[in-house]
């Protein structure tokens, strides 16, 4: 063999090689990876979000509804103890603390 067909023989070889490592690379590339199993985040976040009542960002009570709110509880209070008569302020007063409470959390 003459050094030029040696030349040749040898750029055959690596061409060779080449190719078939693009294959190689090539089926490295194609293969699929094993479905991974997720964890089910949406439904945990709706029983979240169902489970708790979001508050409202600003109540629209007049004074009027507030007065007449606080009114309504104080005469619940002053019939649980029978309507005796010298209670009326306390009873006013707490049940305005329970009204306030309810309505701003």
């Amino acid at each position: 063999m003459t050094p030029a067909s040696k030349k040749k023989a040898v750029s055959k070889e690596a061409t060779k090689k080449k190719v078939t490592k693009k294959k190689v690379v090539k089926k490295t590339v194609k293969t699929k990876k094993a479905p991974t199993k997720k964890a089910p985040a949406k439904k945990a976040a709706t029983k979240k979000a169902a489970s708790k009542p979001a508050k409202p960002s600003k109540l629209d009570i007049t004074p009027e509804e507030r007065w007449k709110m606080i009114a309504i509880a104080a005469y619940h209070k002053a019939e649980k103890r029978g309507f005796v008569p010298g209670n009326e302020l306390q009873d006013w007063a707490e049940a305005e603390k329970e009204i306030s409470k309810l309505l701003l959390g």
